[in-house]
């Protein structure tokens, strides 16, 4: 086989950012520094067009927007394409090589982890950081499994929202690479995201850490309001904290995840000790200083390790900070604010 479209994070570093998308290359170089990060591999970004390309899926997909160009300005008819060509490329048999190449990564994932048909997620990588617009899978497990959700996962690519900004921007709606992490679950007793500046200030003498109990997709996706804890970058001291409803939590189920009722004596408690909170804004800090900018980067807790070890970072990218506006823009909202009041 004379392609590669797998690689083992401890085999990336952020230079590869191109070939495997920002997050796994992010993840590898994290390991690089001794961060403890997920096992685990990724698929780069020629793994999807060489499906796209193998299974005529590219080529259906030319023919079938093409059909429906008259229909594609609208709204609905965005989403009806959405549907039809997500259909078409999760309903490609993966190519035998392809499938052989990712199967034997994943069997040694299990391998290393010691369990058989090791649970995992699938995670998209784009070479640029798109936040939310592309899918996650978790706790997948077994071959066939994991092959389905790759699958899905390039298929979110074809989201209506995504194919309205390729359309805008004059890009072909049938292409958009991406990567996708293939990461061992961590087993979370809790988990969320750190900010080693304050997104709207850019202020960076404080971190903010957002919490909740069980998987971290409650806190990343908004669903439930966790717990914040604000961290002196000095001291790493917990100079402020708010307790937050946690009304849900994201948990595993036999298969994939569900969003459950949190329990009336986790949802009144904070979920984070001062001391996992310093250790997080400390490691968070680091991750600042190594990609010399500042950090939005996702944490959990594993249940079978124990502290410090026992935080797990999934992620890492720059922070994206408010534009700061002009003087003049400034007064204009003043102007407006007085007028309405």
């Amino acid at each position: 086989m004379s392609e590669k479209w797998a690689y083992f994070l401890r085999e990336l570093g952020k230079e590869h950012n191109d070939k495997v998308g920002k997050k796994c290359a992010n993840l590898g170089e994290m390991t690089k520094v001794g961060l403890s990060v997920p096992h685990g591999f990724a698929l780069c970004l020629d793994a999807y067009t060489m499906f796209m390309e193998r299974t005529g899926a590219y080529d259906e997909m030319r023919e079938l927007i093409k059909s429906r160009a008259g229909s594609i300005d609208t709204i609905d008819g965005m989403k009806e394409l959405s549907v039809a060509l997500r259909s078409l490329v999760e309903e490609k048999p993966m190519p035998p090589e392809m499938e052989q190449e990712i199967a034997s990564y994943y069997r040694e994932l299990c391998e290393r982890s010691g369990v058989a048909d090791v649970p995992v997620s699938t995670r998209s990588a784009g070479a640029v950081s798109r936040p939310g617009q592309y899918e996650t899978h978790l706790n997948v497990s077994g071959v066939a499994d994991v092959m389905e959700k790759v699958r899905k996962v390039w298929s979110s690519t074809f989201n209506a929202t995504s194919l309205s900004f390729r359309k805008q921007k004059g890009l072909p709606l049938e292409n958009e690479p991406i990567g996708v992490a293939v990461l061992k679950m961590v087993n979370a007793r809790v988990a969320g995201i750190v900010f080693t500046a304050e997104p709207n200030s850019g202020d960076g003498s404080r971190l903010i850490i957002e919490a909740n109990w069980g998987l971290g997709e409650s806190v990343v996706g908004g669903e439930s309001m966790p717990d914040t804890y604000i961290v002196d970058r000095q001291t790493l001291s917990v100079v402020e904290r708010r307790l937050g409803t946690k009304l849900r939590c994201v948990l595993p189920a036999e298969k994939g995840v569900c969003e459950q009722t949190t329990a009336a004596d986790l949802a009144g408690v904070f979920c984070l000790s001062d001391a996992e909170a310093a250790e997080i804004a400390r490691v968070g800090i680091e991750l600042e200083a190594h990609f010399n900018a500042p950090q939005d980067a996702e944490w959990a807790i594993d249940s079978d390790l124990t502290f410090p070890n026992n935080i797990i970072w999934l992620q890492t990218r720059n922070v994206v900070l408010a534009k700061k506006k002009e003087p003049v823009e400034q007064l204009l909202d003043m102007m407006t604010s007085f007028v309405k009041v």
